[in-house]
């Protein structure tokens, strides 16, 4: 919103959210009904129509296009970026509705083909409409734009109005769409002027007017996505091109600077007027494509967490994907997973021809760098006993290229540390003994978490579900150093539990206890995967549910019962870049076992966190507080 809102700010169906493309329902209907009718006498169809839906649906895919590649280029590398500040789910949330003006497209387009009988005639392609609308964009549409873009830098404009684009300045391409509604319809007016002229004359065609809306999309979308693209070879071949053009850098300027390059998208009236800024060229020079290409081989990524999708549905939570989606824990997704089916299959589909991981986020906390790579496996395919060995590799291989590029501590994040898929990450350090790169498995933090997430006084616990590492680390300090009771109700747990432990632990005291019977009435269960609804529902009212796996439990008992999220921290506000969720965890929340890989990296700990060998869970949860991460009460 602007800082001062103005009349006709909030777009007119705001309020429906993303129910407002049932808004559209009707003029769909209308063009099925219109087409059919005119089949049946035989008349000619209206191209036009028929044309306008699918128009807008290929601007979604290519806007998609443009946030995927930004992301794609960001999460490699901070150096490409222009402006390289922090984006944070403020800036998220503000852009969310970038599709405002595709809704508000489709509705300019019927109405132009209502009233203007001779658009229903136009043909696919038309020489003479392309020409005049390159003529007129390049003349009165650039003109006016400069002029009215300048004034909407007048306080009064701005703070009413325009300030709300400008609240963006570390730009995204879908940052190019966010204007308050009055805004937005000035723009759609003098874009309006080469389609409506070329409708009159009779010059019209698909072409001309798909080709210059996409053309407007493609140069926003080009000037807003904050890393330099436009090649210098392209200005040395036609010096002219620097006035009909502008590039990345150049908009990034108007975005810092604020009362410089005005221009729509051709600079040539900023010239004219005297208002490009002096900086320009030194910062394009800066960050064109060979200058990019010198500064990343200079920077040095320390922190990688190595990690993969879940389910279907978390493809969604990856940054480079669908902004808005991502900026939401993963339950939020379950509403729309009937319309992603198609998307789920070939992103499935993608998986088997992928063979390495790839960065998919780059964030940085005390002049720490640090990445996200993502092994291109959903959870389902971890359990396939035949993928176990391509898996492997593909883990293998990020470890090596982690060695190469100079990486100080490498986490594993859920089921690459999978203890039947490599023991925790043992396998790696065993098979290759002489790693700099330092390997977590988080450990020592995820059973911190849960030791703190357990109520004060609590004098007995109940665990069930798959154990693990942590598991058995949790159950060892409750049992020696808190003297709480753990009641187990299966005898294979009962037994993996019984290993663990020192002999006279259990003979004793008598802390462990196997309960095929009645289960007392304790109300704190730790609980790993794999814990049905029958098993659930023998909880008493009020249990609190600790996880201690990495995934969640099905939340069968969500009305009487509590869930505690799975081992993580708040992350300090002075870790940077996070503007979406991991998997079902909140916003500026972190796993255990990715804190565990930073904290690692900023205490400068010279050992490896893997199979049997563990850094003292105290020492690693004081250590985390003390750079400013905290514990989650939910």
């Amino acid at each position: 919103m602007a800082s001062t809102p103005g009349l006709f700010t909030e777009w007119p169906w705001k309020r429906l959210g993303n129910f407002k493309y049932v808004l559209l329902a009707p003029l769909l209907v209308h063009t099925v009904y219109s087409t059919m009718k005119k089949k049946e006498k035989g008349e000619d169809l209206d191209l036009f129509e028929i044309s306008i839906i699918p128009m807008q649906i290929l601007r979604v895919i290519h806007t998609q296009f443009w946030i995927t590649l930004s992301r794609i280029q960001t999460g490699k590398s901070t150096n490409n970026r222009i402006v390289s500040k922090s984006l944070e789910f403020e800036q998220v949330d503000r852009e969310r509705n970038w599709d405002d003006q595709i809704v508000l497209t489709t509705f300019v387009l019927y109405i132009i083909n209502m009233m203007i009988p001779v658009v229903e005639k136009m043909p696919w392609y038309d020489t003479r409409g392309i020409l005049l609308t390159i003529f007129i964009h390049s003349g009165p549409v650039e003109f006016l734009y400069y002029w009215f873009h300048r004034a909407l830098h007048h306080h009064f404009l701005y703070s009413r109005y325009h300030s709300h684009h400008h609240a963006s300045i570390v730009t995204e391409p879908i940052t190019a769409v966010i204007h308050p509604f009055a805004e937005e319809v000035v723009y759609f007016i003098l874009f309006a002027i080469p389609l409506l002229t070329i409708a009159l004359t009779k010059t019209g065609s698909i072409i001309a007017f798909g080709g210059y809306i996409l053309y407007i999309d493609f140069m926003n979308y080009l000037g807003h996505c904050n890393f330099e693209m436009v090649p210098n070879w392209m200005f040395q071949a036609f010096p002219p091109l620097k006035y009909l053009m502008y590039t990345p850098s150049y908009h990034s300027l108007h975005h810092t600077q604020f009362r410089t390059n005005y221009c729509l998208f051709m600079p040539f009236y900023d010239h004219i007027y005297g208002t490009v800024d002096k900086s320009t060229d030194d910062l394009y020079k800066q960050h064109s494509l060979k200058s990019v290409v010198k500064k990343e081989c200079k920077e040095i990524t320390q922190v990688v967490h190595l990690t993969h999708p879940t389910s279907l549905l978390s493809i969604y939570q990856l940054r480079i994907g669908f902004a808005s989606l991502a900026s939401k824990p993963y339950r939020s997704m379950l509403p729309y997973a009937w319309m992603m089916w198609p998307l789920n299959g070939l992103s499935l589909m993608l998986t088997w021809f992928c063979g390495s991981a790839f960065a998919v986020e780059k964030i940085s906390m005390e002049k720490l760098e640090m990445q996200t790579w993502v092994i291109p496996r959903y959870g389902f395919q971890y359990a396939m006993s035949w993928e176990w060995r391509t898996i492997n590799e593909m883990v293998e291989r990020a470890i090596r290229d982690a060695e190469e590029n100079g990486i100080r501590v490498l986490s594993l994040g859920l089921l690459n540390q999978d203890d039947r898929l490599n023991k925790n990450g043992e396998l790696y350090v065993k098979k290759n003994p002489n790693l700099k790169v330092k390997i977590s498995d988080g450990s020592c933090l995820a059973v911190a978490a849960v030791l703190n997430s357990i109520p004060e006084g609590t004098k007995q616990v109940i665990m069930r579900g798959k154990l693990s590492k942590v598991a058995f680390i949790v159950a060892r300090t409750l049992l020696s150093l808190r003297s709480i009771q753990i009641i187990t109700v299966h005898q294979k747990d009962y037994e993996k539990l019984k290993l663990q432990l020192p002999a006279n632990m259990i003979e004793n005291d008598k802390l462990l206890i196997l309960s095929n019977a009645q289960l007392p009435s304790t109300k704190v269960w730790l609980v790993g995967e794999g814990v049905s609804a029958e098993e659930q529902s023998r909880a008493v009212k009020g249990t609190i549910f600790i996880p201690f796996s990495q995934f969640p439990p099905r939340e069968y008992r969500r009305g009487d019962c509590v869930y505690r999220l799975t081992p993580s921290m708040a992350v300090p506000k002075s870790l940077e870049n996070i503007h979406c969720c991991e998997n079902w965890l909140p916003r500026r929340v972190m796993s255990a076992w990715r804190v565990a890989g930073i904290v690692h990296a900023l205490e400068g700990w010279n050992v490896d966190e893997v199979g049997d060998m563990v850094v003292d869970h105290d020492k690693a949860w004081k250590a985390a507080l003390s750079h400013g991460f905290l514990p989650i009460i939910s």
